[in-house]
């Protein structure tokens, strides 16, 4: 929830400065062709995942790295859907490979960290059970 109210502080921010800067008629335009880039990519976007596989299969990417840039183009396009300017230079950021690997390791990297942090509190993976013969319940 806090990274939710930061991303709306800083949403208004940048909006609100870009859209002083620019004025009324070009912020208009702007979320207009920025809504259909992000609706053409998303529309695109099998083109983008059939590429990619086929990176995966000729081993030049990872199964995970797979994943990331998968994910990372869908929300990059789906950001530039959103009206905003600060939405919109992620959404643009998250459609090169580069900057979706450096986010996908920063987020990773805090998740890792969480997960570490519960292992050593004495919280672990193993299931305790109790196996019960059944000859000796009857």
């Amino acid at each position: 929830m806090p990274f939710v109210i930061i991303y709306l502080f800083i949403e208004v921010l940048v909006s609100v400065e870009f859209a002083s800067q620019l004025g009324g008629l070009l912020t208009f335009l702007e979320i207009i062709v920025s809504a259909f880039i992000g609706l053409f990519l998303l529309t695109n976007f099998r083109y983008t995942l059939s590429k990619s596989m086929n990176d995966l299969m000729s081993g030049a990417i990872s199964a995970q790295d797979f994943q990331k840039m998968s994910l990372f183009t869908l929300v990059g396009a789906v950001l530039l859907m959103i009206p905003g300017f600060f939405s919109d230079i992620l959404g643009i950021l998250l459609q090169f490979s580069f900057f979706g690997k450096l986010f996908a390791s920063r987020v990773l990297n805090l998740k890792n960290r969480k997960n570490k942090n519960i292992h050593r509190e004495g919280k672990d993976d193993a299931i305790d059970v109790e196996v019960i013969d059944s000859d000796t319940i009857k």
